[in-house]
């Protein structure tokens, strides 16, 4: 069992900045951030693996967003620059063993979110 808790979402100004943080409590091997708005489909943002490091991104996010992680805490992060409204979304943290597509939202465990909003 894996139990994943989200932290740092909240409000922005387009262009600005914000870091959201993901504990995992349990082993986890792949983990990725998806973001979901009313009405629409969860959507792969980045993702990347506990073992090597390989990353992931949406097309939308490249050059702006940036995963990493501390395997030492057991935590991945995202780093959102240059955020845009369109951004705006509820960010869910997952976590599974392996995926051969980590940007589908094939995962097994899931964080409760937070929310992202970024004004004009």
């Amino acid at each position: 069992q894996v139990k994943l808790v989200e932290s740092g979402g909240g409000s922005v100004q387009t262009g600005g900045s914000m870091r959201l943080s993901c504990a995992a409590f349990g082993v986890t091997y792949c983990m990725g951030w998806f973001r979901q708005t009313p009405g629409n489909e969860r959507e792969g943002v980045a993702a990347i693996y506990s073992t090597g490091g390989s990353t992931y991104y949406a097309d939308s996010v490249k050059g702006r967003f940036t995963i990493s992680q501390d395997n030492a805490k057991n935590t991945v992060y995202l780093q959102m620059n240059i955020l845009k409204p369109e951004d705006t979304a509820m960010y869910y943290c997952a976590a599974v063993r392996s995926s051969s597509d980590p940007l589908r939202p094939f995962y097994r465990y899931w964080g409760q979110g937070t929310q992202v909003t970024v004004s004009s």
